[in-house]
């Protein structure tokens, strides 16, 4: 009889995914669990909502009920069903991490989770029922370092000497217009350097997809600045310890994993002040935060930053030495268990 089930109702993998895939590992270890819905790498095959529901109709042994850990809206919904309309006996726990007023609907739903976890002081501050502020974290058994950058960064095949990447859906918010014009700046002076768009643009988003591309054309960087579109979730280790920067210039952003998984790899990173980045760069020690409208900015940290080798490998190391000692997917579930326990033994 399992004691924790942790849904995963999104058939795309997001960051929503990461960040439970990287919990789950770790919770795995210790709980009776099941997945369910769609699978997540490294995790236990996934079971339907159906069976979920059918596994928690009898508590599981010593404990008054199951938990239900839930991320989304459909989850929320989903364990809201089974607990209220078909009276399962279960707790529901929501990780909440936007940093800003949530809709109606949403509100609604989350009024309705018998605790939140929020994953920062500002987004504990949008949401009810808040029993614990637990920050995100990495796995950084997972996401290490490459013993030799350069040869790991060859064997993607993308060319040059030295990969800077960002990660994300391709649209305004993500702030993927941002990247490309630093790169527009940047590139000119970093011979050898390729920048790569990681992700898909969506249907309503190719118009400014196509405007990006065109823009690159005309500086005549379509050979440098490169969109392999989504990377699978099980390559995406090894094209991060590949890198040499990580640059994300989000418009907004909840929290944001991309840093983190880079510094988890030895791989600084190049932010706007956005989602948890600040926390991230650890007073300039792992990463570099520019103004949210500064590409140009960007461009320039980011050529003294590459153009300084000693300057490079002591931001490596501590970007590395930051996410191992405070954003470590262990730490995080370390959190979330303090809340199952207070739930259990309340009753």
């Amino acid at each position: 009889m399992a004691e924790l089930f942790v849904t995963n109702l999104n058939p795309r993998f997001t960051g929503v995914s990461a960040t439970a895939a990287n919990v789950l590992r770790q919770q795995a270890r210790f709980h009776d669990l099941r997945l369910v819905g769609h699978p997540l790498p490294g995790c236990p095959a996934p079971i339907p909502v159906a069976k979920a529901r059918a596994l928690s109709r009898t508590p599981p042994p010593d404990r008054p009920f199951a938990i239900w850990h839930v991320r989304r809206n459909p989850e929320m919904r989903a364990a809201i069903w089974a607990r209220d309309v078909l009276r399962l006996p279960i707790r529901i726990v929501f990780t909440s991490a936007a940093q800003r007023r949530h809709s109606a609907y949403p509100r609604w739903l989350i009024s309705r989770m018998d605790a939140v976890v929020a994953t920062t002081d500002a987004a504990a501050d949008h949401v009810p029922h808040v029993r614990a502020v637990v920050p995100h974290g990495v796995d950084t058994d997972l996401f290490a370092p490459a013993r030799d950058r350069a040869a790991a960064w060859a064997a993607l095949g993308y060319g040059g000497t030295m990969g800077i990447a960002t990660v994300g859906r391709i649209r305004p918010e993500k702030g993927t217009d941002r990247f490309v014009a630093a790169m527009l700046n940047l590139l000119p002076d970093l011979p050898g350097a390729v920048a790569l768009v990681i992700g898909r643009a969506a249907r309503e988003h190719a118009g400014f997809l196509r405007q990006l591309q065109e823009q690159i054309a005309a500086a005549q960087l379509s050979d440098r600045i490169l969109f392999p579109g989504e990377i699978p979730a099980d390559q995406l280790p090894s094209l991060m310890r590949a890198l040499s920067l990580v640059m994300q210039l989000p418009r907004y952003e909840g929290y944001g994993m991309v840093p983190l998984e880079g510094m988890a790899s030895g791989v600084p990173f190049v932010g706007s002040d956005a989602g948890y980045y600040s926390a991230f760069a650890a007073q300039g020690r792992a990463g570099l935060i520019v103004d949210q409208d500064g590409p140009e900015q960007a461009a320039r940290a980011a050529l003294g930053l590459l153009t300084d080798d000693t300057r490079h490998a002591a931001m490596s190391a501590a970007a590395r030495d930051v996410a191992c000692s405070d954003f470590s997917a262990a730490t995080e579930a370390a959190g979330i268990e303090a809340v199952y326990q207070d739930l259990w033994q309340a009753g």
